[in-house]
């Protein structure tokens, strides 16, 4: 494994039907050899059986959330797994845009520490979704961007990717859930480390139930935003 460079980390909860299509758009967007890390909760999850029965070229290896279950117990888990030079964070509902892969994974070899898929950067978009979610997920990302100095414009989105050493360098204090992609980036930032974002496009599911709860951890993320304000007079410069 010394020579891996990419693991990605996919945490799942039912998730049967979009694993096989997601291990398709893996093997055909993705030219790069890489681990494939399955985290999950329960021994009954119908992620499993599907994906026993695939036989992708690629390594995969599934893990039980270890910390306790829900989504940022399991993101931490995949985190602590992976053994690629760089890690890439992906969500099992066929949302992610994998076309982007190859370019996150070339900044992180140039020295990035993080690259983030921006759907609100030039070139990228979202389809579907929910529409306060959107807007305020696009008015955090912009306001961090022009406002903090925050290198991307897109601090919400899990899709991202990280150089695996810079990864181990933080301790996650998130508590809620898929904040803890906006905790890296601003974390990242205000410690100097180099953060770049390539356009990606988001699509909302098609099949199975989504685990975001948007009133439940809104004031997760606000730690985190104004976190990076804060920060922003004391970071080291990069």
């Amino acid at each position: 494994m010394r020579d891996l460079k990419l693991s990605v980390v996919c945490p799942v909860y039912n998730e049967g039907a979009n694993i096989g299509p997601l291990v398709e758009r893996l093997e055909r967007e993705i030219p790069t050899p890489i681990e494939l890390i399955v985290v999950y909760d329960r021994d009954d999850d119908d992620t499993l059986p599907v994906l026993l029965r695939l036989r992708p070229r690629f390594r995969v290896r599934t893990v039980k959330n270890r910390f306790g279950r829900g989504a940022l117990n399991a993101i931490k888990t995949g985190f602590e797994e992976a053994k690629g030079e760089a890690t890439l964070l992906i969500m099992a509902d066929l949302s992610d845009d994998l076309s982007a892969v190859p370019r996150m994974l070339e900044l992180i070899l140039d020295g990035f520490d993080v690259v983030c898929g921006s759907r609100y950067m030039p070139g990228g978009r979202q389809i579907g979704g929910p529409v306060l979610k959107g807007v305020l997920s696009r008015a955090a990302g912009m306001s961090l961007h022009w406002l903090a100095g925050v290198p991307t414009r897109d601090v919400t989105n899990s899709f991202k990717m990280y150089r695996t050493a810079f990864l181990r360098s933080l301790t996650f204090e998130s508590s809620g859930g898929f904040e803890i992609g906006m905790e890296a980036v601003v974390k990242a930032y205000v410690s100097g480390a180099r953060i770049a974002e390539v356009p990606s496009t988001w699509t909302d599911r098609v099949a199975g139930q989504p685990r975001f709860r948007l009133w439940r951890w809104l004031p997760k993320y606000l730690r985190w935003y104004f976190y990076a304000f804060r920060g922003r007079f004391r970071r080291t410069p990069a």
